[in-house]
């Protein structure tokens, strides 16, 4: 698509902005009692945010023009964060991590694919230069210690590298095309350009612009820090639901604002070159200068005070009591206690010789090339159907794939988003082996260009003993992970070191010392710290649920997949692994007879029966059902039993019990409804 396209893309994005920020003023501002229509207007404002974002994204990533790339950032960023605050005021009403957004989306003629999540391109390409470079030190670093073995080179062949030269010649041409059209284009531009301006200059209508902006916005944090005083002291009767203060309203309005005055009614068409606009540069570059400026002129009016001073008195101001007020601060710092966690235990080390330790200890390690959308599975069309069960909605793989990419990816991915959303230090992964958890941690690596610290108690083992030996593994990794953030930190296995029996042996003493120490490793990180703790476990229901829960903020409960997933499942795994099917109902009957098999069963399948000699013998003997159903029979499914212990395991953490709390009360006034209906 044209760069003219993505422009309109971008317009009609902010205009729905606009409306929705609107609308968000008229109705989000107002106490509401009816909690079914604050949950549907929620919905519906997340809906429409997702949509929104997803176009802002689009332009974002294929506009060439600088200044509006850099226009939009901070709109796209404030729309992501908007996003999750949206999420979290949905999870506090609903007790829940799923919602049934099924009949918004009707309501809005939407699909269900307007709720995925798109993953902004920028997370990777603004630091691909330092991310190679990281990449390519830790091989070596891996290389060195015989962790990891040498990738053999591979001859080019002779079309190959003549379609490679043929790229790059054309690409030369075009480059020297483009050279000729914007000097021909400029020598134009620079005949035509007219020098007198009619009415006020861009300088003083933006001044006067920004003086009405500024004002209005100040008016408005007045008004509402005024209201939440009167809240607060109880002088205002504040009833019913009403959405909590945002950090992200102010970035959108104002972003909003600057399209309006910059590029709502600039020509596009027009600009071939798609060329910056001096006067956003100096609109930039004068605030820099009105900050300099400023600096310089609190100096210059402290030296006129001590002088004035000096006159006045005859004296020179004391130094003595400055110094002893700092000496008597210095002593009041001292005496502060510092938590062990944020102590630097190796103020002599540098990050690369940290970094080089970790690597060649194996607990920072390489993560694998997965996108979030290699999670295979499609929406479960029953689950609509339990609503009026009071049963709590499991995710589907879509779900997961949301969740994931809320809590693990938008706020490692963006600075802004993570300092000011809704914080989330850890994720915890629960299901059965096999559901896909290890590769949603290297997905979360992957779209985001992060660190992945790999604490699992199998890996750790004999690596750093003793209390003094893992707070010094926990300090180096957090001190890494700060400095080269993104982070991930990994813990497979999470269950043990949180496990009801006693320890038999040093490994699980370890392993439980390495439990307790969490809370502070998490307390040590800040909002400004793009570092993610994310557990993996297939037992949770082995630990002990108090000191679990209090580690991990958020619990996404991954079931197998259902009949839609798994009909996915083995369509992907079949075509990728070169197999293919002459009808759809071989693969209707593999996702029937599939049904409590995981993932990671289905794809050991497919690869146990498309072997190499299977493949050749293809085109004249096609794929059979019975040879997945053969093969599938050799593993050991998720039985109902052990599926219902994960879900009476989940009602036990704290959105559980909150789930179970509400679902009685609703029953208790529906019961108090009924009786006093028969009375009458």
């Amino acid at each position: 698509m044209s760069q003219a396209t993505y422009c309109k893309m971008w317009a009609d994005a902010q205009k729905d902005l606009d409306i929705l920020l609107q609308k968000e003023r008229e109705e989000f501002l107002q106490p509401e009692t009816n909690l079914g229509k604050v949950s549907k207007m929620l919905a519906t404002s997340y809906i429409q945010y997702m949509e929104i974002f997803r176009s802002l994204a689009a332009a974002y990533n294929h506009l060439i023009h600088q200044q509006k790339r850099a226009a939009i950032r901070p709109v796209l960023d404030g729309v992501m964060g908007r996003i999750l605050e949206i999420k979290m005021e949905m999870v506090k009403l609903d007790n829940s991590e799923c919602q049934y957004l099924e009949d918004i989306l009707m309501e809005l003629n939407r699909p269900l694919e307007d709720i995925e999540i798109p993953i902004p391109k920028y997370f990777i390409e603004e630091n691909l230069e330092v991310l190679q470079q990281r990449e390519k030190t830790l091989d070596e670093i891996l290389l060195n210690a015989g962790l990891q073995e040498q990738k053999p080179v591979e001859a080019m062949t002779l079309p190959e590298a003549i379609k490679l030269i043929q790229v790059a010649e054309r690409a030369r041409q075009g480059r020297s095309r483009a050279r000729f059209m914007k000097k021909i284009y400029l020598e134009e531009k620079r005949t035509t350009k007219q020098e007198e301006q009619m009415g006020r200059s861009p300088d003083d209508a933006a001044t006067c612009i920004q003086k009405v902006w500024r004002g209005y916005v100040q008016r408005k944090r007045t008004e509402k820090m005024r209201e939440e005083e009167m809240i607060f002291l109880g002088i205002v009767e504040d009833e019913g639901w009403k959405m909590g203060p945002s950090n992200f309203l102010s970035i959108l309005e104002e972003g909003s604002s600057q399209f309006k005055v910059f590029w709502q009614n600039r020509d596009n068409e027009s600009d071939f070159l798609q060329d910056h606009d001096p006067e956003l540069i100096k609109e930039g570059k004068r605030e820099e200068v009105e900050e300099e400026i400023r600096v310089q002129v609190a100096e210059l009016m402290e030296e006129k005070l001590r002088n004035l001073k000096l006159h006045v008195d005859g004296e020179k101001v004391s130094t003595q009591k400055k110094g002893g007020k700092a000496e008597k601060a210095g002593k009041a710092s001292a005496k502060k206690k510092i938590p062990e966690m944020e102590r630097d235990l190796t103020p002599d080390r540098t990050i690369d010789s940290l970094y080089q330790e970790l690597a060649e200890g194996g607990l920072l390690i390489k993560a694998q090339a997965v996108n979030l959308s290699d999670y295979i599975g499609n929406y479960d069309c029953l689950r609509s159907s339990l609503r009026g069960t009071g049963a709590q909605p499991l995710p589907s793989a879509p779900d997961v794939r949301q969740l994931v990419a809320l809590y693990g990816i938008l706020p490692l991915g963006s600075q802004m988003v993570h300092e000011n959303a809704p914080l989330v230090k850890s994720v915890l992964l629960a299901g059965p082996a096999g559901v896909g958890k290890k590769m949603l941690v290297h997905a979360i690596c992957t779209e985001t260009g992060a660190n992945l610290f790999n604490l699992t108690p199998s890996n750790i083992a004999g690596k750093y003993p003793g209390r003094e030996g893992l707070l010094m593994m926990l300090h180096m990794v957090l001190k890494v992970g700060k400095e080269l953030q993104p982070s991930v930190v990994w813990i497979g296995d999470t269950e043990k070191m949180f496990s009801k029996a006693a320890p038999k042996g040093e490994e699980e003493a370890n392993s439980k010392r390495l439990g307790k120490m969490l809370p502070q490793f998490l307390k040590a990180l800040k909002p400004k710290d793009r570092v993610l703790l994310v557990g993996t476990t297939t037992r949770p229901f082995e630990a002990n649920i108090g000191p679990f829960c209090k580690v991990y903020q958020k619990i996404i409960l991954i079931p197998a997949p259902d009949y839609m997933s798994r009909f996915a499942l083995w369509k992907h795994f079949i075509l990728q692994n070169g197999g293919a099917f002459s009808s759809l109902e071989n693969l209707s009957c593999l996702a029937q007879v599939s049904d409590g098999f995981t993932q990671g069963q289905i794809l050991d399948v497919v690869q146990t029966v498309l072997s190499e000699l299977r493949l050749l013998q293809m085109p004249r003997k096609p794929l059979r059902t019975v040879e997945f159903a053969t093969s599938l029979a050799r593993h050991i499914p998720v039985y109902k039993e052990e599926q219902e212990t994960f879900e009476a395991w989940y009602a036990k953490t704290p959105l559980g019990r909150a789930w179970s709390t509400a679902l009685a009360e609703r029953e208790a006034e529906d019961g108090k409804a009924k009786k006093g209906k028969g009375k009458k």
